[in-house]
């Protein structure tokens, strides 16, 4: 079936359409226009949903709103949104009388027609995503970007070509019920995270994993060899492997010597790319990034675009991003930072001790690793959220904190946190938002909490 044929089989039909959001209206617009009749579903009120609710009414759209939206849905097809559990007993229900259940970027695998590159993982994919089509399309191609990153594609597909380039963020919500994979597949990284969501850590890495499964003999696949599960992906291969490394030379793929030179090894050849200290992004992390992103388009750009990429991106927002310097002090949002492993990276990428604002939504995940960098690289703690307690606990049990370094303050907001981390910095001092926790227990996305961050600071 291709763009056409699918689109004509969705006229008429009842379409369910999970979530409404930004990301989401695009989507349920473009089924309207195609004739569907959609039933837009969300947990949510009509009240908590605001404008939104009202804009895709008046397209046409049917709403089922609040706790019982996913209850004896009579449709034809159920268009999970990423964050539903993909086992809930309604969608186990609705598939057993014979509704189909899928996902929008199911779909869009299944219907485009242009080479696609998807990258994964715990950390820095946004960043790796961003820098492929960055490189991609500063070699002139037409670059359709989109998936976890915020933009559906499947309103794009008329107006992809074969010859175009799609780069997709896709997360394991996303992945667990992928059976198409893309033809370059890349894992940053994997570690403990959304374990409040997926059932265990089993199951959060096997959706981590399908990025490859059913890829064939002329797909890339690209995975990180320093982290322990994603380089036992290697087994599952079926096309072309690249690796990359910060820490040891590969064979084929893209790594960093200790002289801070990045290298791409390809096809017995070895190219010294440029050196760490052109890349504008701070962190070690985000050198992994480009060495993810260059293994990724290695042979589909030139080496002159990724040095010229790599001197001129200066990041995504909300990754270590600079809000302003005041009085000397350096203020930085970090609020992608929603897990411990984003926060130590976010830590490692300053050379000295920072005012850190942590703390938020519980996705149950130990603190005990991310505790000896606070002690190590934390001047002061400022806590606030339902994990105050668990990161503070996580502190005082390491038998080298001493009571004092850091000193650990309790808020009651984040807007109390900014005010007392911009009373008690001096000049030269680091201030930064990297909460090591999801944003909803104040916030409904990582995205609204980091606008307020660089809000208050912009008020001072």
């Amino acid at each position: 079936m291709d763009c056409k044929q699918f689109w004509a089989h969705m006229e008429g039909k009842r379409i369910a359409l999970c979530g409404i959001g930004v990301s989401n209206t695009p989507l349920i617009l473009d089924f309207l226009k195609k004739g569907a009749r959609v039933y837009a579903c969300d947990r949510r009120t009509r009240e908590q949903i605001g404008a939104l609710a009202d804009e895709i009414e008046a397209a046409g759209a049917e709403l089922r709103l609040g706790e019982d939206y996913l209850d004896n849905l009579e449709v034809d097809i159920i268009f999970r949104t990423p964050g539903m559990r993909f086992h809930l007993p309604q969608l186990s229900s609705a598939r057993k009388k014979g509704i189909a259940v899928t996902s929008e970027m199911e779909v869009f695998f299944d219907l485009c027609p242009a080479t696609i590159f998807a990258v994964t993982g715990s950390d820095g994919k946004t960043t790796t995503t961003t820098l492929i089509a960055k490189m991609l399309e500063a070699e002139g191609k037409t670059v359709h970007l989109g998936g976890n990153i915020g933009r559906p594609l499947l309103p794009e597909l008329d107006s992809i070509k074969p010859e175009d380039s799609v780069v997709a963020e896709l997360s394991s919500f996303q992945l667990i019920s992928m059976r198409k994979s893309p033809d370059v597949a890349v894992v940053t990284n994997v570690a403990p995270n959304h374990l409040d969501i997926h059932k265990d850590m089993d199951e959060y890495v096997e959706a981590k994993r399908n990025i490859l499964l059913h890829q064939n003999a002329f797909s890339r696949t690209v995975l990180n060899y320093d982290n322990e599960i994603t380089a036992s992906f290697r087994k599952d291969v079926r096309g072309q492997l690249l690796g990359f490394s910060m820490t040891q030379p590969v064979k084929t793929g893209a790594w960093l010597d200790g002289a801070g030179m990045l290298h791409v090894s390809y096809r017995g050849i070895d190219v010294p790319l440029l050196h760490r200290s052109e890349i504008r992004l701070l962190g070690d992390h985000n050198v992994a990034n480009y060495l993810a992103a260059i293994s990724a388009v290695w042979g589909y750009v030139s080496a002159d675009t990724i040095r010229s990429v790599a001197r001129e991106f200066t990041g995504v927002e909300h990754r270590i991003e600079l809000v302003r310097e005041v009085d000397g002090v350096k203020y930085y949002n970090d609020s992608i930072a929603s897990s411990p492993s984003r926060t130590i990276a976010g830590l490692k990428a300053f050379d000295q001790k920072v005012i850190l604002l942590a703390g938020g939504y519980d996705k149950h995940l130990s603190f005990d690793p991310l505790a000896p960098y606070l002690c190590e690289r934390v001047k002061l703690l400022l806590l606030t959220g339902p994990t105050a307690d668990a990161i503070e606990a996580s502190v005082r049990a390491l038998p080298e904190y001493d009571g004092h370094n850091p000193e650990i303050i309790r808020t009651a907001s984040l807007a109390e946190s900014v005010a007392i981390a911009h009373e008690r910095a001096v000049p030269g001092d680091i201030v930064t938002l990297s909460p090591a926790c999801a944003s909803f227990d104040a916030f409904p996305n990582f995205a609204a909490r980091g606008d307020y961050f660089k809000k208050l600071v912009n008020d001072f």
